[in-house]
């Protein structure tokens, strides 16, 4: 699924004003997008401050599960970005909600099992769920299958869901203990917090969540539901929670097959790809059944502050 018309590049001052006139609502991802790691990117704080002081809504939405929408607060404001918690939909909330509204666990009485980090466990506890594993120190044991104090005394029995997402400290000994939870496939639902196969930082590209998540896949012989972008799932929760005009959001990311897609085929207004993350000018403008293309692209938003700030 492609867009009809060539993506329009971002280039003059008359460009950017008519896109930024043209929405209501901006959704962003984050990474490759605001900041690469901890550094934020050039003229960010000032392109967002622009967008507040035209009365655009903010909407940040990004794949990372490892950080809890409290710690995404914080992050922000390290950069001096005052965003409130609502503003903020990560792909771990978006599993819990998954698991919560879907899934339809019970609080305190079922429990999730977690091959990620702390991130998503934090989401599970502010809506009541126990989980286990995740950042559970005794993980980062060398694993025996003889001693490991989550298969001694046999797998815990209220474990209803596996929430698999990235992990920077992956070990066989998560591995091992999740693939046990998810041959149960009568008993524990699986859920995938986002298929990002890689991510950029300082100039690299790393293994994203979707490398860990399909490892774990294919040694259980199992498909995961996916609950980040391009989840529609994700996307529907969002427009109900702001009563968002579809029409008038324009969904800001670095990734054609995840951030370009959700917007694209959730219907939104527009999209607009930043060439400061993991794509090339070459790809956004290639017709190419394998991906979407944006309607608008641009190196980076601080180029757009600068285009229509006249500096």
């Amino acid at each position: 699924m492609t867009n009809s018309a060539a993506p329009i590049k971002i280039t003059s001052k008359d460009t950017a004003l008519e896109f930024l006139d043209s929405y209501d609502t901006f959704l962003f991802d984050c990474d490759g997008v605001l900041w690469l790691g901890n550094h934020l990117l050039p003229h960010t704080k000032e392109f967002l401050d622009l967008l507040a002081a035209k009365g655009k809504r903010t909407i940040f939405v990004t794949n990372n599960s490892t950080k809890s929408r409290l710690q995404y607060t914080k992050k922000f404001a390290s950069f001096g970005i005052t965003v409130k918690e609502e503003q903020i939909f990560t792909s771990g909330y978006a599993s819990s909600i998954y698991v919560r509204d879907f899934l339809k666990l019970q609080p305190g009485q079922d429990k999730v099992w977690v091959f990620g980090e702390g991130g998503i466990e934090q989401e599970l506890a502010k809506m009541g769920y126990e989980s286990l594993g995740g950042t559970d120190p005794r993980l980062a044991t060398e694993f025996d299958a003889s001693t490991s104090p989550f298969l001694v005394d046999g797998l815990d029995p209220s474990v209803k869901a596996v929430i698999a997402g990235l992990d920077h400290e992956i070990n066989y000994h998560k591995l091992a203990v999740t693939l046990q939870y998810l041959q149960q496939e009568d008993k524990v639902h699986f859920v995938g917090t986002n298929v990002d196969s890689t991510f950029p930082q300082k100039g690299h590209t790393f293994p994203g969540a979707g490398s860990m998540v399909e490892s774990i896949a294919f040694a259980a012989g199992r498909r995961p539901a996916y609950c980040g972008k391009p989840n529609m799932n994700m996307l529907n929760t969002i427009v109900s929670a702001f009563d968002l005009d579809r029409s008038k959001c324009c969904m800001v990311g670095d990734r054609l097959n995840t951030d370009m897609r959700f917007g694209v085929e959730g219907k939104l207004g527009a999209t607009l790809l930043v060439l400061s993350g993991i794509e090339t000018e070459e790809r956004a403008v290639e017709v190419s059944p394998d991906h979407v293309n944006p309607k608008y692209f641009a190196e980076k938003l601080g180029d757009i502050w600068q285009l229509a700030e006249g500096n």
